[in-house]
C-alpha cells in the first residue's frame, strides 16, 4: 500500500513539473515572439547633440535586434552638417527606420524635412506640418554664386534618396526650392509620406504586415503587431550638451564667468570666483563651439571690451562706454549664424546682457584704475585722515582712540575729553590731531 502511494505521489510530481515547464516554455516563446521597437524622441533643433542621440539609438536598435526604430520628430530645423550626418545614418541603418512627425502641432521644418524623407517609413500625425526646407547659409549672406552652389548641393542630396524611397521628388524639391510647407493630409496626397496616424500604437498597427523597400533595394515585411516600445532616453552627457548648445545659455555663462574672473583679479585669494568663473567661461565657449559663429561678431566683442577699458582709464564723458555697449549688442546679436530663429541669440538677452556687462565692466575697471593710482600707505601713514576721539583732555598731549586703537597724540590747542578729532599727521608714533570741525593743513609727517 505504501509503495502504491509513493508511486502515485511521484507521478503527480512529475506531471506537475512537466506542466510547469510547458507553461514557462510557452511564456518564453510568446515573449520571444513579441517584436521590439526602439523609440527616440527628437524635439529640438538639429545639431551635433541630436545627431549623437540618433546615432546611439540606431546602434542600440541594431544591437538588440529590434524590428524597427521609431523616431518621433518635432523640429524647426537646424545645421546642415548635422542633418547630413543624421540622414546618412538613417539611410545606412540595418534596422528599418520610421520617422513620425508627432504629436499634433509638431513640425518637420527645414532640416527635419530631409530626415522625414530619408526614412524607410515616413508618417505624420494629424495637425502636423512638414517642409520649408530652403537652405539658410550658416556663415552669413553669401554671394549669388556661392548660394547657388549650396542650394544645388542640398537639392541633389534630397533627390538622391527621395526617388529611391518611391516618393514624389518634384513635391520634395518644391519644399526646398520655394520653402513650401505641407500639412499631413497634403503630404500624404503628394506622396511625400506613407501614412498618417494619431498615435504610436495606431502607427505600428497600420504598418504590421506591410512590405517596405529598403534603400539598398531589398524588400522587408514589417511585423509590428503588439510590439513592445522601449524609449531611448538621453544620457546625462547629452542632456548637459543639449543645455549648453542653447546660445542664450552659452552667452550668459560666458559673460557671467568673465565678470567672476575679473572679480578674482581685483580680490586675489578668494579662489571661488576665479574657479567658478573659469568653469563658466569654458562651458560657454564649449557650447558656442557647437554652433556656427561669425568671426566679425567676435571682432565686435573684442572692440567693445577695449572701448570700455579706455572709458574707465582715460574717461570719455561716457561716449566710449556707450560705443562699447553698442558694439557689444551688435556682436552678441550676430554672434551665432543661426539657420533657424530658434538657434539665434534672443534680442532681449543680447540687449540685457550687453547693457549690464558694459556698465559693470566700466564701474569695476574704473575702481581698479583709481586704486592703482592711489598712493599706498602703510603703518602710521594709513591713519592720516582718520577720525579720532579724545580719551582724556589733551593739554596738549593725551591719548586718543583711532580705529579701535589707543594712540598718544598732540593737539595744536587744548582739547576736552570726548571731543571729535581728525588725524592730520604724525611724528614717528606721536599723532598730530585737530578738532574735526575746523579746517586743517594738509597731512604731513616728520
Amino acid at each position: 500500500m505504501q509503495q502504491h502511494v509513493r508511486r502515485f505521489g511521484f507521478r503527480i510530481a512529475v506531471r506537475w513539473l512537466v506542466a510547469s515547464a510547458l507553461v514557462l516554455a510557452g511564456g518564453s516563446a510568446a515573449g520571444a515572439q513579441q517584436p521590439l521597437v526602439e523609440k527616440v524622441v527628437l524635439k529640438d533643433t538639429i545639431q551635433p547633440v541630436s545627431a549623437e542621440l540618433l546615432e546611439r539609438a540606431l546602434k542600440r536598435a541594431n544591437a538588440e535586434g529590434a524590428a524597427a526604430l521609431l523616431v518621433q520628430l518635432d523640429t524647426p530645423g537646424g545645421l546642415v552638417e548635422s542633418m547630413r550626418a543624421m540622414a546618412g545614418a538613417i539611410l545606412g541603418s540595418h534596422v528599418p527606420v520610421i520617422v513620425y512627425v508627432a504629436p499634433s502641432g509638431a513640425r518637420a521644418g527645414s532640416a527635419g524635412f530631409f530626415l522625414l524623407e530619408a526614412a524607410d517609413v515616413a508618417a505624420m500625425a494629424p495637425g502636423t506640418e512638414a517642409g520649408a526646407a530652403h537652405v539658410v547659409f550658416e556663415g552669413g549672406k553669401p554671394d549669388s554664386t556661392e548660394m547657388q552652389k549650396v542650394e544645388n548641393d542640398a537639392e541633389a542630396f534630397l533627390r538622391s534618396y527621395v526617388a529611391r524611397r518611391n516618393r514624389n521628388s518634384d513635391a520634395a524639391i518644391a519644399a526646398m526650392a520655394s520653402s513650401h510647407s505641407y500639412t499631413a493630409e497634403e503630404a500624404l496626397a503628394q506622396h511625400l509620406i506613407d501614412l498618417t496616424a494619431g498615435s504610436d500604437q495606431e502607427l505600428l498597427a497600420a504598418l504590421d504586415g506591410r512590405v517596405i523597400s529598403r534603400f539598398d533595394g531589398s524588400k522587408v515585411t514589417l511585423h509590428l503587431a503588439g510590439a513592445r516600445i522601449e524609449t531611448v532616453a538621453p544620457t546625462l552627457r547629452e542632456e548637459l550638451l543639449g543645455w549648453l548648445v542653447n546660445p542664450n545659455i552659452a552667452l550668459l555663462l560666458l559673460v557671467g564667468g568673465a565678470l567672476l574672473i575679473y572679480l578674482e583679479f581685483n580680490t586675489p585669494g578668494t579662489i571661488v570666483p576665479g574657479a567658478l568663473g573659469t568653469l563658466m567661461v569654458l562651458l560657454g565657449i564649449f557650447g558656442l563651439n557647437l554652433l556656427p559663429i561669425r568671426y566679425t561678431a567676435v571682432v565686435l566683442l573684442v572692440g567693445a571690451v577695449m572701448l570700455m577699458v579706455l572709458e574707465a582709464k582715460f574717461g570719455g564723458h561716457g561716449a566710449l562706454a556707450i560705443a562699447g555697449i553698442i558694439c557689444l549688442m551688435f556682436g552678441t546679436l550676430t554672434l551665432v549664424a543661426a539657420p533657424v530663429p530658434e538657434m539665434a541669440i534672443s534680442p532681449w538677452v543680447a540687449i540685457g546682457v550687453s547693457a549690464a556687462f558694459g556698465l559693470i565692466t566700466v564701474f569695476l575697471v574704473r575702481l581698479a584704475v583709481r586704486a592703482r593710482r592711489r598712493k599706498v600707505r602703510l603703518g602710521v601713514d594709513a591713519l592720516v585722515g582718520s577720525d579720532a576721539q579724545a580719551m582724556e583732555p589733551l593739554t596738549p598731549e593725551g591719548h586718543v582712540l583711532v580705529e579701535g586703537e589707543i594712540w598718544l597724540a598732540v593737539a595744536s590747542q587744548p582739547v576736552e575729553k570726548g571731543a571729535r578729532l581728525l588725524v592730520v599727521g604724525h611724528a614717528q608714533n606721536l599723532l598730530r590731531v585737530a578738532p574735526a570741525e575746523t579746517p586743517h593743513a594738509p597731512a604731513q609727517s616728520a
